[in-house]
């Protein structure tokens, strides 16, 4: 195989650098496939459990694909404070939180990344962890969790990039990690050998190799194709199911590979060759694109042209480090001599062009939609149904999400839409999901757009709304998978999943209900069409807590026959990674503070003895409308609930598990409506008599690392051990660090007075309670290479807690990964070491005399 050397330039100070990549830490322990190998209309989520295929070392969860976040299969360019009787002290410790702007913060020099003062810092305290607590790779559970994460008997997810030339089988390919190839290989198979016991496989490319022979420690971030229907040299030797159809069927020939160093978000984006299999040379005949280390996001337009957004120099990115201008760069020009087709505002998350190729349905188009996202969740769009269409500017709120199905446009709401606005005949509730002629829609927003008020209300006459999905007080939307002629709707109902399959109409005609679950259920439910644009066949994958996933190849087609069976055959099973026989799993529900009902699930051994006395580990997130649910929990299973201890899950607001009102209900200054919810849970399981105090853990990373942190300083005496991983932490500098500034949304701005009216409240840095003599355990984490949440988050917390807990009893300990980005490793024996340092140090601490 031909490769290219890559040499890397020198790295400076990370300190003020915007990563790129969106907030949340997602809870999957492999990356499966890239997102971007689906089509952009196929895979769909709101309020997700997993909204993007990464990597991540606290979560409980084993491989699945789940449905996508909504951002990203859009293939875009981009780019209250009252006492509880658990939180005695946060009470007293609130005047330790200056609500002053603090101009002299002395721990200010860890934000520097790599220096050598913080790295020496980092050093020191890794060491002292170890001595401590001792080396996780020497217990049973670091070696029972690396043989879990590198067993051959793990399902190899795939993605379809075209079909065999002559057999016209589907070629489907597959990212694999095991213990010959810690950083992993890509490799190929067909559908045919899938399906046997003994597939054959085909390796593209070996990034141990590559990784070895460059000297670059290679992350595998995924891949962007350049879709069939865009090439012309697409190989044809597979007819497609129409004669008539604009799609080829053929080969995927070239993708646009994205490579982190050391887990970063940042990658390198390089062009491989599908055919050749070998990378395109940027500097050979073929001219292949390629960029150096950056915050970049793009796609094919055509063979030889993509949209892309990139650091090029000044006013290319905004304050949140994502591209603010969207380019059209020709195959062997330079970059920053490509034309900017679109932009947007510096203060801006991010700037966005992509499309929606409908054109294989009837009545579709090729839709194609720009988008300014001018906050983490509200965003402008402006869309054309032809290139050769002017854009209009969407009459939607801002925080509608908008997607293409044939000749429908659907419109998730998350915000009442009132008819006035819609020119409905009623308003839609938060939480639907809505469709609507695309043609006509776009007719009227170009009305609107000119301001005719006699054409609107004649354009807007002709607008004929219909709901999918309508929200109940138990029931929220929860996304949507495709094949070419169904829509697979998810939903939820007290987080409990169902799905429900809908048929495209005659002719391109309104979708018809034709099957689904009667009822809800506790597991979890992937759907994937293998091939949306030609195939009613997709990818059915469950798993419940106990359960180990199972992938089916089933068929749409099928859901509306008599009995309804659409799975064609079951494919592949994990094994029982640990000993389930004798588990239990209940939903439960705790009253927080203002009322509200709040759901948990409970895992543990039947027949437990409530005296108090069982080792009960507590998790949540709560942020950015991402839902937790059932997946079957590999090393929960094996580092907590073989050992008899118990683990929770809180289904906290925040969250999306019951749609966008329960998201937006704990934001900016209701953010304390997360913290009591989880406070409430916590309780709850303390007067169930499941634990104590002392025998209760909690743990959580990124957005729940913030949660666990006021955990920390709020509810000291709820816990006996609490494990913050790759947090934020300092809330009034959080904007300042990496990709903090695009969530200002969430989380409010430090630099207004949402500092001195809520922000400060829930800033855990700054509400350390120095007149406590004891604090309960905690143990924190990241990673050096995380670059969307800075981790000075966590180095300052802890030199502060050392400092100020000097004479005290305040067992903190600190870890800081070396690699890994924000999922916190880099290859499974990382993922392995920093899983058993964490479920090490909670059993210890919960079991102790």
């Amino acid at each position: 195989m031909k490769k290219m050397l890559l040499r890397l330039p020198s790295t400076s100070s990370l300190r003020m650098r915007n990563a790129t990549g969106f907030f949340f830490l997602l809870h999957s322990f492999r990356s499966i496939h890239s997102t971007a190998a689906f089509t952009p209309s196929s895979l769909h989520t709101a309020g997700r459990k997993l909204p993007a295929a990464t990597t991540t070392v606290f979560s409980p969860f084993g491989s699945i694909p789940r449905r996508q976040s909504f951002q990203h299969q859009k293939m875009t360019v981009q780019a209250a404070t009252t006492s509880s009787p658990s939180s005695s002290s946060a009470a007293a410790a609130a005047g330790a939180a200056s609500v002053e702007a603090e101009d002299n913060d002395p721990y200010l020099f860890l934000e520097e990344v790599e220096s050598e003062e913080s790295i020496a810092f980092a050093t020191s305290a890794n060491e002292k962890c170890l001595n401590e607590l001792g080396d996780p790779s020497d217990t049973e559970t670091y070696g029972r969790v690396l043989k879990a994460l590198e067993s051959d008997d793990r399902i190899p997810h795939v993605g379809l990039l075209g079909y065999e030339d002559g057999t016209g089988d589907m070629l489907l390919y597959n990212f694999w990690k095991d213990s010959k190839n810690p950083k992993g290989i890509w490799r190929k198979t067909t559908l045919t050998s899938y399906q046997s016991a003994n597939t054959e496989w085909t390796t593209v490319l070996d990034l141990d190799a590559l990784a070895k022979e460059e000297e670059i420690s290679w992350v595998w971030k995924g891949y962007v194709p350049l879709s069939r229907s865009l090439d012309d040299a697409s190989i044809s030797g597979y007819k497609p199911s129409s004669e008539t159809s604009p799609q080829p069927a053929g080969r995927v020939t070239r993708v646009l590979l994205n490579l982190s160093r050391g887990g970063a978000d940042a990658t390198y984006l390089r062009e491989f060759d599908l055919l050749a299999e070998t990378f395109v040379d940027p500097s050979g005949a073929d001219e292949g694109f390629s960029l150096p280390e950056g915050k970049t996001r793009a796609r094919y337009k055509s063979r030889d042209v993509l949209l892309i957004g990139a650091d090029t120099g000044e006013g290319s990115m905004t304050t949140s480090g994502y591209p603010r201008t969207v380019r059209e760069w020709k195959r062997g020009t330079r970059i920053e001599d490509a034309p900017i087709v679109f932009e947007g505002e510096e203060t801006d998350v991010s700037c966005s062009q992509y499309y929606f190729d409908e054109r294989h349905r009837e009545g579709g188009a090729m839709y194609e939609v720009q988008s300014r996202s001018i906050s983490f969740y509200n965003s402008v769009y402006f869309a054309r149904r032809e290139e050769e269409d002017e854009f209009v500017k969407l009459a939607v709120a801002l925080n509608t999400s908008v997607s293409f199905f044939g000749r429908w446009m659907l419109l998730r709401v998350k915000a009442d839409w009132e008819s006035k606005d819609s020119f409905a005949k009623k308003t839609f509730p938060t939480g639907s999901l809505v469709y609507v002629d695309a043609k006509a829609f776009l007719d009227f927003c170009k009305a609107k757009e000119d301001g005719n008020e006699t054409i609107i209300k004649e354009a807007g006459s002709k607008l004929d709304y219909r709901v999918l999905f309508e929200p109940t007080d138990t029931t929220s939307y929860a996304g949507y998978s495709t094949t070419k002629n169904y829509l697979i709707l998810y939903m939820l109902d007290d987080v409990k999943e169902q799905l429900k399959f809908y048929k495209i109409g005659e002719g391109g005609g309104p979708f018809e209900l034709v099957g689904g679950d009667e009822g809800g259920t506790i597991r979890s439910a992937s759907a994937s069409g293998i091939d949306p644009k030609e195939s009613d066949l997709f990818w059915l994958t469950t798993s419940s807590y106990t359960e180990p996933s199972t992938l089916n190849l089933a068929d749409a087609g099928k859901c509306g026959d008599e009995g309804g069976d659409y799975i064609v055959k079951k494919l592949k099973s994990l094994p029982d990674m640990y000993d389930s026989s004798d588990l239990e799993v209940a939903q439960h529900f705790a009253t927080s503070k203002d009322g509200t009902k709040i759901p948990y699930f409970m895992i543990s051994k039947k027949g437990i003895k409530l005296d108090g006395s069982n080792p009960t580990l507590l998790y949540g997130y709560g942020g950015f409308e991402i839902s937790l649910g059932p997946r079957y929990a590999t090393t929960v299973g094996i580092s907590w609930l073989e050992k008899g201890g118990v683990y929770v899950e809180a289904n906290i607001r925040g969250g999306g598990e019951y749609g966008p009102q329960w998201h937006q209900s704990a934001l900016k200054e209701n953010r304390n409506k997360s913290y009591e919810d989880f406070i409430a849970v916590g309780e709850h399981l303390v007067a169930s008599n499941v634990c104590t105090p002392k025998t209760l853990a909690c743990r959580g990373g990124s957005n729940g690392g913030l949660l666990t942190g006021n955990m920390l300083v709020q509810a000291p005496d709820l816990f006996g051990a609490i494990h913050i991983a790759v947090p934020l932490l300092d809330m009034q500098r959080y904007h300042k660090l990496l990709a903090g500034a695009s969530w200002m949304a969430e989380y409010g701005d430090p630099d207004t007075d949402d500092w001195k009216n809520f922000l400060y409240k829930y800033s855990p840095y700054h509400n350390i309670d120095e007149t406590r003599e004891k604090y309960p355990a905690v143990l924190l984490t990241t990673s050096t290479r995380d670059d969307r949440v800075h981790p000075a988050h966590a180095r300052k917390m802890v030199k502060k807690l050392w400092d100020l807990g000097e004479g005290k009893e305040w067992p903190v300990y600190y870890y800081e990964n070396m690699e890994g980005g924000h999922g916190g490793a880099a290859d499974s024996k990382q993922s392995a070491f920093m899983t058993s340092l964490s479920y090490e140090f909670m059993w210890r601490a919960l079991t102790k005399e």
